[in-house]
């Protein structure tokens, strides 16, 4: 009778599990989850303090993927490296591409002489095309199987430590307008993997879209008028952030890797002649670097993620961040 009953119990639960999703960074968990709520588990792969473009998914981690229903991927080296190794050893993985039918920026590099010109959707009226940096325009078609038809264009990495130069910027979640375009995305693939949630979906949506324009209204309010609009960081993160709102990035990577005596000598004279005031740094990447400009210029070092994991109330706090420093 006790053995019936416990059969009983674990067949109940079984039956009332959550379908499991799976994400490559936390940023996007954290989407994914604004719009399906508690209808699913949802695990990113990347783990907090992680760098994505160096990281490898742990044996628990490829247990979580052997059960996921969908993985929702952002286009970075992770998913370009390993995506196409897991849908090999699990064929009924599905992958979902929520850099679909966004317009990418190249990557902004630090060379010794720097020039840098995109078009992007912005608030602030800048003419400074970000003349402070190089850019490389090389793409190649990029073809990764996912739900829909849509064959996405990444770029050619040639991998050095952990940063994509040579192709297009990754970093779409730090632009709440872009995001959108991937919670439009995510929740399209929750809809046609489990439609009988989609009033949920489309309701969440639209409570997400809300929070996403007010967030960017109030960005755009407290980073106009700004004394300086340049700030200087280790790993070129933010430029879709920076396009959005009218600033200037200046990266201290030296095509992915530390700068060299040399190259920190110019940094820290480029960084006297822009007077800037900040060095941003993220938990992912070292600080060394930006810890000896900072030395010799007076700038201060702030640490900064970007990858959230509570994206709208970290988002919040950088921001502020960005407005008391740049004031």
């Amino acid at each position: 009778m006790k053995k019936l009953f416990f059969f009983t119990l674990i067949s109940c639960l079984g039956a009332f599990a959550k379908p499991l999703v799976t994400t490559t960074i936390l940023p996007t968990k954290y989407f994914v989850e604004r719009i399906a709520g508690d209808s699913l588990e949802v695990v990113s792969l990347v783990e907090k303090g992680a760098d994505p473009h160096t990281y490898e998914p742990k044996p628990n981690q490829m247990k979580s993927v052997e059960k996921s229903e969908l993985h929702f991927a952002v286009g970075m080296e992770f998913d370009e490296i390993w995506l196409p190794r897991l849908q090999k050893q699990f064929p009924n993985l599905v992958i979902v591409n929520t850099d679909e039918n966004i317009k990418k920026i190249p990557m902004m590099a630090h060379h010794h002489h720097d020039h840098d010109s995109h078009e992007h959707e912005s608030h602030a009226d800048h003419n400074h095309h970000n003349d402070d940096q190089d850019v490389i325009h090389e793409h190649e078609n990029h073809e990764v199987k996912h739900s829909g038809e849509h064959h996405h264009e990444e770029a050619n990495h040639e991998h050095h430590h952990h940063c994509d130069h040579g192709g297009v910027d990754p970093h779409i979640w730090l632009d709440p307008s872009l995001v959108k375009k991937q919670a439009a995305n995510i929740a399209n693939a929750l809809i046609k993997k489990y439609p009988k949630n989609k009033e949920l979906f489309e309701s969440n949506l639209n409570k997400f879209n809300k929070d996403l324009d007010n967030f960017d209204k109030n960005t755009a309010e407290k980073l106009k008028n700004l004394k300086s609009n340049k700030f200087m960081v280790y790993h070129p993160s933010w430029g879709y952030f920076a396009a959005r709102y009218g600033l200037v990035q200046i990266p201290i990577e030296i095509e992915g890797k530390e700068p060299k005596p040399a190259d920190l000598k110019e940094l820290i004279n480029k960084a006297k002649d822009e007077e800037i005031k900040v060095i941003f740094v993220a938990p992912q990447f070292s600080k060394k670097a930006a810890n000896m400009i900072a030395k010799q210029t007076g700038a201060k070092v702030v640490e900064i993620d970007q990858l959230p994991e509570n994206w709208l109330s970290e988002m919040q706090k950088t921001v502020d961040i960005f407005a008391k420093i740049l004031k």
